[in-house]
């Protein structure tokens, strides 16, 4: 089963921690000094916060999950989908230990795709980008850009 992944870099922690313990009735299911993560089941959503630096807002989205075959089926999905699949590998992400690859929509988003294969004792990864977007992973690889379709013309009575 999948699970939605959001990471938000944060402003203050403590602060930050406080609220979504209170929003989701849980405490983090990890939390280190510069790093909270929620594993939630109702809503089935891995949610993470940092404090290392980026941008506050949200850092990146990604789907988590459970074995190997599943992701090799959202990789499939991702290339019949024409994104340009940035394969990172076996990593150190997160305080976790992950095989993992990344991709950008249209928009310029970066996605995770990733299956946690057990804990790291270190964050691990690279800088975020000054505006908040990762212009590399957090490991540290470069993300394409992102190429930009010709615009479609509004369709009549639209916007």
């Amino acid at each position: 089963m999948k699970r939605l992944h959001v990471h938000i870099a944060v402003d203050d922690l403590t602060r930050s921690i406080d609220f979504y313990s209170t929003l989701f009735s849980a405490e983090p299911t990890v939390l280190k000094g510069d790093y909270a993560k929620w594993m939630l089941d109702d809503p089935r959503v891995n949610l993470a916060i940092s404090q290392r630096g980026a941008t506050a807002g949200v850092e990146h989205l990604g789907i988590q999950v459970e074995t190997g075959d599943e992701l090799a089926e959202v990789y499939e999905r991702l290339r019949d989908a024409g994104a340009s699949v940035l394969e990172e590998g076996a990593t150190n992400c997160c305080y976790a230990k992950s095989e993992k690859s990344w991709v950008q929509d249209p928009s310029g988003v970066a996605w995770e795709v990733f299956h946690t294969t057990g804990d790291s004792a270190v964050y691990g990864g690279g800088p975020e980008a000054a505006d908040g977007r990762l212009a590399s992973t957090p490991s540290g690889m470069a993300l394409a850009p992102v190429p930009q379709p010709e615009p479609r013309p509004a369709a009549p009575g639209c916007c």
